[in-house]
């Protein structure tokens, strides 16, 4: 289906720019879209708004490009998109435009020209072994140096630019020995096809190490490549632009030239631009923030926080800060701290790395003092410190990780969880402490009804088809399967809800003291929508306890309807009643504790808390900047996906422990001999590529 849908999504024609410069481009996120059908219904909807030019759908990032006319705004498209059961949100057009991954189809093509260049030099290499004449294996060795001198000067940039930054730095890192040992068996290769008539060259050794170490990092890239900063994510939520309201004119304005005391008007659908206080009544939908789907009734006067959304009428708001001091704003801020914190993670092959490169120079320096020493010799001190330098080259070791960490991941991707980072599944297997959100992680987010008997449920049908209010949506998908019931004189009061006759008596669907409620001649029923449970949500827990780990639920909501959940899914630990500040601030103190924390939310709500956590998870239905913020997305719809993934990491953390292990019981071998004189760079290079062989062989093993 995804391959399917992804067909649909076209490069914009000549025809689609000449339309834009035209009209105005607005960009709306669409977390809730999945499919081909969503795709059609998406755009099928928008092109029917008047005003509205042309509409693209992006699957991918779940956003929808439109050109609308001049002075149009994304107001109309976001009411359409909303009446016909979309989530939408308006996206900042400068932010929202997408990149494309230049760094990785450069290392790409960094790694086929190695390749090629050193089957060739290798080819090549073969003839000379087989007993070529004198003159026949001199010419081979010019050739070798033909094809792999301008391919070692394209390939291994990479780690010459790494290393002359290190040196300019005064520091070194693990590219300076890797950078050493490229150009010392090229350079020493050189010099033996000069002077030497080829004796001993070592091309294929060099290409043979830039290429692994070229496929290594390329591995790492893409594990990191989908990781992005879930603060920006944030800030593109944020409108640009609003309608002020001038006495009796209106104009649309950026965001940021807003004041305090300016008049907003809001239509409905809209999210709220900046914080103020509302001119007359509202009911509001603060899911963004609260993670809570229940409509929220306020009186005139009451706050509004920026990113929530207007339901039931228009309303003006009136501003009392500037969008840069905006909730949002705030929020956002709050993620780049804990993203900046979490980002400083040192996965177990950095750690190793430390020691490695001042290890690596020493032992090369050693070997060639030696030598020179003992022999005098200087070309054969330095052909013994070359093969010390490409024997011991992090090969094995910077593929121990990110072998173990794509095959594990590819797994775990068939399985339901993409992970995104490249230290994800370390940091997973030492997780002690789990962190759950509640309304859209435990449980399904969209509530259902109570049990109603055929003429109930047939008139409240009747009354929710006719009317486009959210609540009234929510009723009429809760109520799918039923059949409506014939009424008469069907009328809508904006903020109070639907009436009309049955058979001569008034019945009526709208707001009560404690809720929705459902009026009928002789009784009133409260359509409290009680929440259920995800797929596998129980099991989930059940599994994590098992197993030992510490078990939380976070939520906005209540304490009691809280504790109810809990106790029904035997979770101890209950934190109700919490705000974004709230969750991030939990998530500190245990951390503070020792604790390594996983949160799993779905929620702008939960951004902060996500971005705070040693390692964090969003399910696939989660907004965009919940998905960015998090190390990995669960597209299973069962929770029991989530105990999976912690057990493959721990599994994944004692192969690349092992991995580790290979690495640094070949090195143990290899160096006294590589030192002793025993091993030619080209040796070294065989022997350092049968370590990478084996490195992998273990990571991908079942």
């Amino acid at each position: 289906m995804t391959a399917a849908c992804a067909a649909c999504v076209a490069v914009p024609s000549a025809q689609d720019i000449a339309r834009d410069a035209a009209g105005e481009v607005v960009h709306l996120s669409l977390p809730g879209i999945h499919c081909a059908a969503c795709i059609a219904g998406v755009e099928r909807t928008l092109t029917s708004v008047p005003g509205i030019r042309a509409a693209r759908v992006n699957l991918g990032r779940r956003r929808v490009r439109i050109v609308t006319a001049p002075d149009i705004g994304a107001a109309p498209a976001l009411a359409a998109l909303t009446a016909a059961g979309f989530e939408a949100h308006q996206l900042d057009d400068s932010i929202a435009t997408p990149t494309g991954d230049d760094t990785g189809r450069t290392l790409l093509a960094r790694i086929a020209v190695a390749g090629f260049a050193m089957m060739n030099v290798m080819a090549l290499s073969v003839a000379v072994w087989s007993g070529a004449s004198q003159t026949t294996e001199a010419m081979f060795h010019w050739v070798s140096a033909a094809i792999a001198l301008p391919a070692l000067a394209y390939a291994a940039v990479p780690f010459f630019s790494s290393a002359l930054g290190a040196i300019r730095g005064g520091r070194v890192n693990m590219d300076v020995p890797i950078a050493l040992a490229i150009l010392l068996a090229s350079v020493t290769s050189l010099h033996e096809t000069i002077y030497s008539a080829g004796a001993d060259t070592w091309f294929d050794a060099a290409l043979s190490l830039t290429f692994f170490l070229l496929a290594g990092r390329y591995l790492d890239h893409r594990a990191r490549a989908t990781a992005r900063s879930a603060a920006a994510e944030l800030t593109a939520l944020e409108l640009p632009r609003a309608t002020l309201i001038e006495g009796t004119t209106r104009r649309t304005v950026d965001v940021a030239r807003i004041l305090p005391g300016d008049h907003i008007a809001l239509s409905v659908g809209a999210r709220a631009p900046v914080d103020g206080t509302t001119l007359g009544p509202a009911i509001l939908d603060r899911s963004a923030l609260t993670g809570e789907s229940a409509p929220v009734a306020i009186e005139a006067g009451a706050s509004i926080c920026a990113g929530e959304t207007v339901l039931d009428a228009p309303v003006t708001l009136r501003a009392t800060a500037r969008a840069a001091d905006s909730t949002l704003r705030r929020l956002a801020a709050l993620v780049e701290v804990a993203e900046t914190g979490r980002h400083r993670y040192s996965g177990i092959a950095d750690r190793a790395a430390r020691l490695y490169a001042p290890l690596v120079h020493g032992l090369a320096a050693l070997a060639f003092l030696g030598w020179w020493w003992s022999t005098g010799d200087a070309h054969l001190a330095i052909g013994i410190a070359t093969a010390v330098l490409i024997i011991t080259c992090p090969c094995a070791l910077g593929l121990a990780v990110p072998a173990v960490t794509a095959s594990v991941t590819g797994r775990l991707f068939r399985a339901g969880i993409l992970l995104k980072s490249g230290t994800a599944l370390e940091r997973l297997a030492e997780v002690d402490c789990i962190l759950i959100d509640k309304t859209g992680t435990l449980t399904e987010g969209t509530p259902r009804l109570p049990e109603l008997d055929a003429t109930a449920a047939g008139i409240a049908l009747t009354l929710a088809q006719a009317s486009s209010h959210p609540v009234s949506r929510a009723i009429a998908a809760a109520l799918t399967g039923h059949t409506p019931v014939a009424l008469d004189d069907i009328h809508e009061t904006a903020g109070q809800g639907m009436t009309a006759t049955w058979n001569g008596s008034p019945v009526a669907l709208g707001r009560g003291p404690d809720g929705t409620v459902l009026t009928l001649p002789d009784r009133q029923i409260a359509l409290n929508m009680a929440e259920h449970l995800r797929p596998g949500a129980a099991d989930m827990i059940e599994s994590l306890r098992s197993d030992g780990y510490d078990v939380h639920m976070l939520t906005g909501d209540r304490q009691q309807a809280a504790d109810l959940l809990a106790a029904r899914l035997g979770i101890s630990h209950v934190h109700a009643g919490m705000q974004p500040q709230d969750k991030a601030a939990l998530v500190a103190e245990l951390t503070a504790q020792g604790r390594r924390v996983l949160m799993i939310g779905d929620g702008l709500n939960d951004t902060a808390a996500l971005a705070a956590a040693h390692v964090s998870l969003a399910p696939a239905t989660a907004l965009d900047a919940a998905r960015v913020a998090s190390d990995g997305v669960v597209l299973a719809s069962d929770l029991r996906a989530v105990p999976q993934s912690l057990r493959a990491a721990r599994r994944a953390l004692r192969r690349i422990r092992q991995n580790l292990a290979i690495a640094a019981g070949y090195n143990a071998i290899a160096i006294p001999i590589a030192l002793a004189g025993l091993a030619s760079p080209l040796a070294a290079a065989i022997a350092m590529s049968l370590s990478s062989v084996t490195v992998v062989g273990n990571a991908v093993r079942r």
